[in-house]
């Protein structure tokens, strides 16, 4: 019986929904087929809301699923439409003695909107803070001038953006509020990846974090720099060492420094093969010298006597600077200064 029961449960279709304020598509059952921007009644956690069909009909799936599939009510008439514009001005109104309120109590949030389910049963007010705020209080006061039930969302900084919306640093729409349903994890090391300035306003949206947009071409410069050495790595190119400073990984060059000069250079004239770069750099033979016999050839023929004939002063023992084989030029240089004397004494008896 349980097995029957939970085959009659399932619903013959499946449709994806959208809301106004969430671009998102959510998933209800339905026994009828229904085409895309029909406007339909559902319910929902926060009770009876109008969506919209953004997907054509489809086969019921239970792997498409996830958790509880709740039921399409009906396809909204001209009278829910009608509704729905009320709701919104009864939640200006409602948004107008909200803040009065929060004024009153001195409460720190900030509110961001107001909403009114359906069948006017339940407001909801979306506010943003940056501590935990106490708002019983607020509770009971609103609730005894709004005579319905009262649900206070948080929501962080990047939700905010994405209910608001806003012009980014490309000029165009956020992507938020644009066409992203959720939000994917964004972190620093993909900026670095990317080889951009680490400059932290530059790199913020409207919200205050780290732009959404950094992740799209993620992946695609992880697979650019497979293979390349690491920036402030050391190489050899044209027999000098250099530190890679910087890459463009678009134009394929890198910037070579060191304490005498800046090179630009293509990864192509670095590394030929790009293969097992990041493991052993490819290094750039030296230029060769001149042969010494090209030398021979542009010397004078005295020059080149004078390299060919031996040195024989190194052989006697080093003669000339005074060493082992000095020996008979100290002999001489006695004899000489003896001869001097002699002279010297021989005129002084004359003078005598």
């Amino acid at each position: 019986m349980k097995e029957n029961e939970k085959v009659e449960s399932k619903f013959p279709y499946l449709v994806y929904i959208q809301f106004e304020e969430s671009k998102k598509p959510y998933s209800f059952g339905s026994h009828e087929k229904y085409h895309v921007n029909d406007y339909v009644i559902v319910e929902t956690v926060r009770g009876q809301e109008i969506g919209k069909v953004c997907v054509p009909t489809l086969a019921y799936d239970e792997k498409k699923v996830k958790g509880e599939c709740k039921p399409i009510l009906r396809k909204a008439t001209q009278d829910d439409l009608d509704q729905k514009e009320r709701n919104k001005e009864k939640a200006k109104k409602a948004m107008v003695v909200c803040h009065e309120c929060i004024r009153k109590l001195d409460l720190d949030m900030h509110l961001i909107s107001c909403e009114y389910t359906l069948d006017c049963a339940k407001v909801i007010f979306t506010y943003i803070s940056d501590e935990r705020v106490d708002f019983r209080q607020l509770l009971k006061d609103l609730a005894h001038q709004l005579h319905c039930r009262i649900e206070l969302r948080q929501v962080g900084p990047r939700n905010k953006a994405k209910m608001v919306g806003g012009i980014g640093n490309c000029g165009m729409e956020c992507c938020c509020s644009r066409f992203l349903s959720d939000f994917d994890t964004v972190s620093i090391n993909m900026a670095k990846n990317q080889l951009l300035a680490l400059n932290i306003s530059k790199l913020s949206g409207q919200c205050g974090k780290l732009m959404c947009c950094l992740r799209y071409e993620n992946d695609e410069y992880t697979e650019l720099r497979k293979g390349l050495p690491k920036i402030n790595s050391h190489i050899t190119y044209e027999g000098n060492k250099y530190r890679i400073s910087s890459m463009n990984v678009l134009q394929k060059q890198a910037k070579l420094e060191n304490k005498e000069e800046v090179k630009f250079v293509s990864f192509a004239e670095l590394w030929p093969d790009m293969e097992g770069v990041a493991e052993k750099p490819v290094k750039k033979e030296p230029k060769k010298e001149p042969k010494k016999e090209a030398r021979k050839e542009r010397e004078p023929e005295s020059v080149r006597e004078k390299h060919e004939r031996p040195n024989r002063s190194a052989k006697a023992g080093r003669t000339e600077r005074g060493g082992k084989g000095d020996k008979p030029n100290r002999a001489a240089g006695k004899e000489r200064q003896a001869k001097h004397e002699k002279r010297q004494r021989h005129e002084q008896a004359k003078k005598l």
